[in-house]
């Protein structure tokens, strides 16, 4: 996440918010931040919610994360807002809503995720 200087804005339990800079080096060719840089951010903002409800010391996994896409992104940011969904024993069920931010600060949603992560 430093290579796409990714950021934590808030940590709580079963909760967290992370914000990345749309630049070039996450770009594609119609200007729009790529999609696997929303997967990226969405994957680690829904990760770190589910290891905020595991065990001090513990580290998490994806076993499998789904993702819609559903506007192109562009804008200045990336936000991104993991959940946890459902924290069992050993498996967490996940959620993640990736919007961009525009230079306005007005924001728009452009991807989905859904997933389920395991300590490590």
């Amino acid at each position: 996440m430093s290579t796409m200087q990714a950021q934590i804005l808030h940590v709580g339990f079963g909760q967290t918010v992370l914000r990345m800079p749309i630049t070039d080096a996450v770009g594609q060719q119609h200007g729009f931040a790529h999609a696997g840089a929303s997967f990226a951010l969405g994957d680690s903002a829904a990760g770190y919610a589910a290891l905020s409800t595991m065990p001090e010391g513990s580290e998490v996994l994806t076993i499998e994360m789904k993702i819609n896409l559903i506007a192109p992104a562009s804008g200045r940011f990336l936000v991104a807002r993991g959940e946890v969904l459902k924290a069992g024993r050993r498996l967490s069920v996940v959620r993640a809503t990736v919007e961009a931010e525009a230079a306005d600060g007005s924001r728009k949603p452009v991807a989905l995720l859904q997933g389920t992560m395991i300590p490590s």
